[in-house]
């Protein structure tokens, strides 16, 4: 079941299309040099990744909603659970969300990719 899933690609960087080729070059979010390229195609469905100009900015919006959702779950963990002061829920957060900007990054451009293309393991676009 989870071979099939979405969810496989969006965690390990995989095409949409097969689960078999990388979409970003480099695995490691933290590459600061190449957090951000992603492959023109699958190295193994030849699936394009580079859709129409413009299609990322709809990314922009899952990166808004993890970001508060990690929010929520801050605040509800620091200030209903452990009673803490709202300055240091803030100060967490805010280092949080910086320190995880490029795993955002990645995982919302995957998210709004997989709403897109759905999974098909014998699909084939090579020429």
């Amino acid at each position: 079941m989870f071979k099939q899933s979405r969810l496989k690609s969006i965690l390990f960087n995989k095409c949409p299309r097969c689960h078999q080729g990388q979409f970003f070059v480099s695995n490691n979010p933290y590459q600061l040099k190449v957090f951000d390229k992603m492959n023109a195609r699958c190295s193994h469905c030849g699936e394009s990744f580079e859709r129409e100009v413009g299609f990322y900015y709809g990314a922009m919006y899952v990166s808004y909603g993890l970001a508060v959702a990690i929010g929520v779950g801050l605040f509800l963990l620091m200030v209903v659970l452990l009673s803490m002061d709202v300055l240091a829920y803030l100060i967490v957060y805010t280092i949080s969300i910086i320190l995880l900007s490029p795993l955002l990054f990645r995982k919302a451009r995957l998210v709004w990719i997989n709403l897109f293309v759905g999974f098909r393991p014998n699909f084939s676009s090579k020429k």
